[in-house]
């Protein structure tokens, strides 16, 4: 228990992953999540898309989900 009270705290300080500049989403995508990877960043869109960007923005790819 010492350990985890002692080190927990220190696990908070990273900073948050940050979008980009300028970041924008294609006309008429809407979020519902976002996830960061290490290079890219993810978008789930209420339309049932995946769109992966890269860490400047650029959109690398967009995945339809199918049901």
């Amino acid at each position: 228990v010492g350990l985890l009270v002692t080190r927990m705290p220190q696990a908070f300080q990273a900073p948050a992953p940050t979008l980009p500049e300028g970041f924008t989403l294609p006309a008429g995508a809407e979020a519902e999540s976002v996830t960061f990877g290490t290079g890219w960043i993810a978008v789930v869109t209420e339309d049932d898309r995946i769109l992966i960007f890269d860490r400047d923005g650029t959109l690398r790819q967009d995945l339809a989900i199918s049901p």
